[in-house]
């Protein structure tokens, strides 16, 4: 019988030194200047006002990408699980389960790449420009999408076999081979949107995030330097002491809560966009396709209320860095925002991608809302602005932002990783363009073992309901244009030998 790497085996929380966790009542440490623990991205600096440049010029508008072409070695899929629980009463109720990576796990055909497989790591060389394309309009981009926090085995699998972190010294590191998750639900089981949870270190310094609209928050103890034990709350109810499993696997602290849910009436949406000359093909589609994904919305959530912002961004020595323009609800306002950008510039191949999630993090987020920036881009930042990316993405993470890269036309390994790291980081998915539509430079394949290829306004729309709606929506059978791998509901089937190469 095939397993996939989801399915969890029912355990109690008796198996001795893995998962355990400890309720006992005891006060957590005083909060204490920051030291080692519960770890906290750095200020972000202050970019002063955009500018642009007066006498309009742009360096050379590079034709393609390719320049620069990362290497990486690619991976393969993962593991099944094993699940322990435990309660505790008085008010809320907490459970705790986890799974550990190895053991049993079965599949009709193995999933591990060979040589000539797209995800088997080989060197991504240069690719030509293809002819002008079709006239741009909303339903003609092909696109994938992947989950690396459902696939958490393969994904710390990639980043253990990638070679781009000897190249890039900044790389972020996201060990998804240990998570920790807290997930608060009523009494009825349904998750809680919004609910603040605070997570405490042996140190007295704490973490603080509020759950997304799947009730969950999601910590990486490598990542978020947790203590071994941690202390942790939701809302108003009582610490709950818990030992961080020093096992690789996947731990669970479900906190069930008296006050009643929130419902979902806000989304913040924004858009962080490349602008540069090599993006012209995917502008002009994106361009076309924002108002059938808005629309879509609007149809299944009747009563949502929609905020656009925008920040459009080039480099160094264009006609401007960075073009935000903030929140706001007028939605024919935003597609001409967006109709009147053109994209120009650019010259070598990575872009500013720092300053403009930098922006995109001091934009005037709204409380209780969901909250989705799609960073549709072709390129990297550089090599030297990678750590200040990763700290704009670490605030929008403190927002409670999802992250969902659009890897467009010739991103290579380095785009890729610092993408998937970022979506991983902010609970979300890394999404990438295909060769299906045949429109725009070819694309490289990404180093991903199993996905389904749909149109992209109908992917972006599952995605982003998905984040409204705190459950994974799959696509229709007659929305898939093809399969590659073995996929399951966001899942990778693994091969049986798993992990077990020498």
């Amino acid at each position: 019988m095939r397993k996939s790497v989801g399915v969890l085996c029912s355990l109690a929380l008796l198996a001795p030194g893995f998962g355990s966790a400890s309720f006992a009542q005891d006060a957590p440490p005083e909060p204490a200047p920051r030291e080692g623990y519960c770890r906290l991205p750095a200020a972000l600096p202050d970019l002063g006002p955009e500018t642009e440049n007066q006498k309009g010029q742009e360096r050379p508008t590079r034709a393609r990408r390719g320049a620069e072409v990362d290497s990486a070695v690619m991976a393969s899929p993962p593991p099944p699980p094993a699940a322990m629980a435990e309660s505790a009463s008085d008010g809320d109720s907490v459970v705790v389960t986890a799974s550990r990576i190895g053991g049993d796990s079965a599949s009709d055909e193995s999933l591990s790449p060979s040589v000539d497989s797209p995800v088997a790591g080989i060197i991504r060389p240069p690719m030509p420009p293809r002819p002008p394309g079709p006239t741009p309009q909303s339903g003609l981009l092909t696109a994938g999408e992947h989950d690396d926090l459902l696939n958490p085995e393969l994904y710390a699998d990639y980043v253990r076999k990638s070679n781009v972190g000897q190249e890039v010294r900044d790389l972020p590191r996201v060990d998804t081979s240990r998570m920790l998750t807290v997930e608060v639900r009523d009494a009825k089981g349904q998750a809680m949107p919004f609910e603040a949870v605070e997570l405490r270190c042996a140190d007295g310094n704490s973490l603080k995030f509020e759950t997304v609209a799947d009730g969950r928050v999601v910590f990486f103890p490598e990542h978020d330097r947790l203590s071994e034990d941690v202390w942790i709350r939701a809302g108003s109810s009582r610490w709950r002491k818990v030992r961080v499993s020093q096992e690789p696997g996947s731990q669970t602290i479900t906190i069930t809560h008296k006050a009643p849910t929130r419902a979902v009436t806000r989304l913040d949406l924004a858009l962080v966009v490349d602008v540069t000359g090599s993006m012209s093909d995917e502008l002009s589609y994106l361009q076309a396709e924002l108002a059938s994904i808005v629309d879509d919305l609007k149809d299944r959530h009747k009563d949502l209320d929609i905020q656009i912002g925008f920040t459009f961004y080039r480099d160094q020595g264009d006609a401007f860095v960075t073009r935000t323009f903030g929140f706001g609800s007028d939605i024919i306002g935003a597609q001409k925002h967006l109709a009147a950008q053109r994209a120009q510039g650019g010259g070598d191949y990575p872009e500013a991608m720092q300053e403009a999630l930098i922006r995109a993090a001091g934009q005037e987020w709204r409380e209780n809302a969901v909250k989705t920036l799609l960073l549709v881009a072709d390129a990297p930042p550089h090599n030297h602005d990678i750590a200040m990316t990763w700290r704009a993405a670490e605030h929008l993470r403190q927002h409670r932002v999802h992250i969902v890269p659009v890897g467009a036309s010739g991103v290579a390994d380095t785009a890729e990783y610092v993408m998937r790291a970022m979506a991983a980081m902010t609970q979300s998915r890394y999404t990438f363009l295909t060769e299906d539509s045949g429109i725009g430079n070819p694309k490289a394949p990404p180093a991903i073992d199993c996905y389904l290829v749909t149109r992209l306004d109908q992917l972006l729309r599952r995605v982003i309901d998905s984040q409204i709606s705190g459950r994974r929506i799959e696509p229709e059978k007659d929305e898939v244009i093809r399969s590659v791998g073995q996929y399951d509901a966001g899942r990778c089937i693994l091969p049986p030998d798993f992990g077990q190469e020498a």
